[in-house]
């Protein structure tokens, strides 16, 4: 199942999921970003790239790197110039506006003509 199929599936309805970290907060790309937020994915669900559905962990109390997160998606950042879209997901008692997400994802999504949907 694509990422764009789960979504429809779930009738963009909040949803809880399990995150594999790979890119922990700290973390340094190949292009020298620096990731501010932790970083992973949601294993079993495949994005436009052919690769596991890319997630955006957001979260007030998650000051560190973590390994795994468990939290609903609240958002879906479509890149209209990519063949992926990235999620976003927070604990289920945190919700963030899309200027919060805008913000708090701009150290990868400014290379991107990106919009962010609120679940």
């Amino acid at each position: 199942m694509t990422s764009e199929e789960s979504i429809r599936n779930s009738k963009m309805k909040k949803r809880s999921l399990k995150v594999t970290i790979d890119r922990p907060i700290g973390y340094t790309d190949k292009f020298g970003n620096v990731y501010p937020l932790n970083y992973g994915f949601v294993e079993g669900i495949i994005g436009g790239d052919g690769e596991e559905q890319d997630v955006y962990i957001l979260s007030r109390e998650i000051s560190g790197p973590i390994e795994t997160f468990e939290g609903d998606l609240i958002a879906v950042i479509t890149r209209n110039d990519d063949v992926e879209d990235k999620w976003v997901v927070a604990p289920e008692n945190e919700n963030f506006s899309i200027e919060e997400i805008r913000e708090k994802v701009h150290f990868i999504e400014q290379y991107f003509d990106s919009e962010i949907k609120l679940i």
